[in-house]
Parts: C-alpha cells; sequence; structure tokens
C-alpha cells in the first residue's frame, strides 16, 4: 500500500482506529472466507469479523434473502413496531432454536451491539432482584460502555472509562486458581457475613473468554456456577455474542454444560449477513420491564431480521453445521498441538472453530500475526498481554482452506519462533 492511500484515513479518521494498523490494506470486496484488497490482493479469513460473519462474507443464500426483501421497498428501519419481518424470525427462533432445546425465553431487542445487550442484561437483573452488585470474572471481555466495562478484567480498557466502575467484583475464572475447587472462594465470600461481599444480583460469565485469551471453562464448573447461583437467588447471565451461533458447535455455546442460563445475550453472528443485531433472552417471570425502559433508535433493523431468519433456517434447521463445526475444530486443534510442540512454551486451547495458540513469550504472538498477515492470512491477538494467536474462521470454511490458512500459520511460526 502506498503512503497515499492511506492519507485520507490518518487525516480525517481518529487515531482509535485499531486493527487497520495490524493490517495495512485498503479491503474492497468479500466472498466466502476471503477478503481482497484494492489492488486485488487475496487474504484467508481467519477473523471472521470477530464473529460477526460465522456464514461467511456475502454468504450468497442470505444476500439473495437481502436482496430481494430491499427489492420489494421491506421495511428497514422500524423501531419497536411490529413487522413482518420481525413476526418471521420471531417464529423462526421459536421454531428451530427454543422448540428443540426445550427453551421458553422472551426475546427482546435492545441497540444492535452486543455491548447494548449486556447494559440491557444488567439492567433487568437489577430490577428483578432489586440488589446492585454484579460478579464478573477474571480475564472477561464484556464490552465498551460503561456497564459492559465494568464487568470487564482487561485494566487497560477499563481505564478508557475515565470513571470509576462500580458496583461489580471479579471473582475467578475456572482454571485462574489452578485450584482442585475453582468455586471455592465465591463459594464462601457469598457466604460469609463478614466477607464484604453484597449479595449479587447476578453472575455474568462467558463460556469461552474469547478476547481473554480462549479459556475454556469445563462443563461441570458451569453446572457448579448454575446451581450455586440458583441456591442464593443469583441470576445467571451467559454472554454469548462471540460464541453463540454456532461457534463452539451447537447453537448456544451453554449448551454442552446442560445448563439453563437465566438470561443470554447475543449479538454478532444473529444477524447472519454482518448486520448489526443484538438479542436479549431471558426466562419469562423475569420480563418486568415497563414499555420503552429500554430502548434505542436502531432497535429494529429489519434488513439483519430477514437475515437472520434465513441463516437460522438455512443452518439450523438440522445438526449438519454443527457436527460440521466440531470435525472442523477437531481437525485445528490436532494440527495446532503439532505446530506448538516445536515451539517451546507454545499451547493450544479452544473448542469448535475458535482456537488459541498461547506462547509463554507473549511478544511472539503479535510478530506471528503480522507474519501470517504478509503471507495473506488475517489472525489476531488475544489475551491479557496479547499473548494468543486467536483463530476464528468462519463456520462455512472449507477442508481445504483450513489447509491452508494453517499452512500459512505453521510458515508464520517457523519465521517468527525458529
Amino acid at each position: 500500500m502506498t503512503a497515499a492511500g492511506m492519507t485520507i484515513f490518518e487525516a480525517l479518521e481518529s487515531n482509535v482506529r485499531g486493527y487497520c494498523r495490524s493490517w495495512p490494506a485498503v479491503f474492497d470486496t468479500a466472498s466466502g472466507a476471503w477478503l481482497r484488497d484494492e489492488h486485488g490482493r487475496e487474504y484467508l479469513d481467519f477473523f471472521a469479523g470477530a464473529g460477526a460473519l460465522n456464514y461467511g462474507h456475502n454468504n450468497p443464500v442470505l444476500k439473495r434473502a437481502l436482496l430481494d426483501y430491499i427489492a420489494g421497498d421491506g421495511i428497514t428501519h422500524g423501531l419497536d413496531m411490529s413487522t413482518v419481518a420481525k413476526r418471521r424470525l420471531l417464529e423462526t427462533l421459536r421454531d428451530t432454536v427454543f422448540g428443540p432445546r426445550g427453551l421458553d425465553y422472551k426475546v427482546q431487542f435492545p441497540g444492535p451491539t452486543g455491548a447494548n445487550a449486556v447494559e440491557a442484561a444488567l439492567k433487568l437483573a437489577r430490577k428483578v432482584t432489586g440488589r446492585a452488585q454484579i460478579l464478573n470474572f477474571t480475564n472477561a471481555f464484556h464490552g465498551m460502555s460503561l456497564g459492559a466495562l465494568s464487568v470487564t478484567g482487561n485494566a487497560a480498557k477499563r481505564a478508557g472509562a475515565g470513571v470509576p466502575l462500580p458496583h461489580t467484583t471479579p471473582m475467578p475464572y475456572d482454571g485462574y486458581l489452578d485450584a482442585p475447587d475453582e468455586l471455592s472462594w465465591m463459594r464462601r465470600a457469598l457466604d460469609d457475613p463478614s466477607s464484604g461481599l453484597d449479595k449479587p444480583a447476578a453472575v455474568i460469565v462467558e463460556t469461552v473468554q474469547g478476547e481473554g485469551g480462549v479459556n475454556l471453562a469445563r462443563a461441570g464448573w458451569l453446572r457448579e456456577l448454575a446451581e450455586l447461583c440458583a441456591a442464593r437467588g443469583i441470576l445467571v447471565i451467559v454472554d454469548d455474542v462471540q460464541m453463540g451461533c454456532g461457534r463452539t458447535g451447537p447453537f448456544f455455546s451453554f449448551e454442552a454444560a446442560g445448563i439453563r442460563p437465566d438470561i443470554v445475550t447475543l449479538s454478532k453472528s444473529i444477524g447472519g449477513y454482518g448486520l448489526p443485531m443484538a438479542l436479549v433472552l431471558f426466562k419469562p417471570e423475569f420480563d418486568q420491564w415497563t414499555p420503552g425502559e429500554h430502548n434505542g433508535t436502531f432497535r429494529g433493523n429489519n434488513a439483519a431480521f430477514v437475515t437472520a431468519r434465513v441463516a437460522l433456517e438455512h443452518y439450523w434447521s438440522d445438526p449438519r453445521l454443527e457436527y460440521a463445526t466440531l470435525a472442523k475444530g477437531a481437525r485445528i486443534e490436532r494440527e495446532l498441538t503439532e505446530l506448538a510442540a516445536t515451539v517451546p512454551g507454545a499451547r493450544v486451547r479452544g473448542r469448535g472453530l475458535v482456537h488459541g495458540l498461547a506462547f509463554d513469550d507473549a511478544s511472539l504472538a503479535g510478530k506471528v500475526c503480522q507474519s501470517a498477515f504478509d503471507r495473506g492470512l488475517l489472525v489476531e491477538t488475544s489475551g491479557a498481554v496479547g499473548e494468543v494467536v486467536k483463530l476464528m474462521p468462519p463456520l462455512t470454511i472449507t477442508d481445504a482452506e483450513i489447509g491452508h490458512g494453517l499452512g500459512l500459520l505453521a510458515d508464520a511460526v517457523t519465521e517468527v519462533c525458529h
């Protein structure tokens, strides 16, 4: 890329921009698992819009439905008005997602981002219980608005708030203490009247901490957490913004643990096509909102309702995508494990189609990502100090594309680490 090609971005766009610094290309078109820059160079996408493109770029099935809807003058902006697009989405959620899983959630359309869904979930938990305190977990990430930041672990992100972030208390995530009973501190603090911990309204948890470093919570730990909270009248919020919509295999990431959260947040790939959309799901007894108590101008993105519905109909009416995701994930884990064995201090963790290659020397991860970009592969870092190379390709990626991408990654690791 020429210096002139970046002039307008540097001249007018804020310093807050981030990904364009890691990937200095001007992208123009995309399809499936590939992006192309303005000069025609192709990049294989193991990033998938930070999890917003589980079905790939410009998915042809979703694109056709969207184009037909627009061509027919379908409602685009609808606030929370009733529309045909919304009705058909709700019916599909009921029949394709809730019914087969025995769930009876109510559906809220907050503002169209994951952070807004988290804000709504926290507000609802506090309203329902009449309590202010929220428990979150070490290395958690839930968004960049004030409420979401208050339950986020990363110190640098929290500092960006510029104000205190009260009424939250972090607890050790599964594996953080490397102890036989990872919930022992939380249990003791909740039950000891002299611990100084006010009884919380809710616990918010990710079953896999993507931004935190691809940290996995065991199914048994999640079940124990849910039982602990239920026994004490504490709501469980699962943030499935990044790990939902099939990223770990099942539609919801918590299905493997056999739990039924009180509240669930969804965004990113729930819109199917990459269009902004978010949902808050909650048990009917917690639907205690008054009309308009949490609202937003763009909570009715009907174009996203269309692509969301078609994605559910096309990919979740049978288990084929789930099985394929698990099989592809198993392959990635095998090959990453072989690669990690060649680098002292490297290790692999992940589930489904989210995996991380972690390095004891944190500086290596960023160098590997840069080398991968130079070879035409998009991967990003995650973790407390950016020590993990995170792989999140589209769920629709082909076996050949996986092989090509892992080959590029192996070349990058060889260049940086050997």
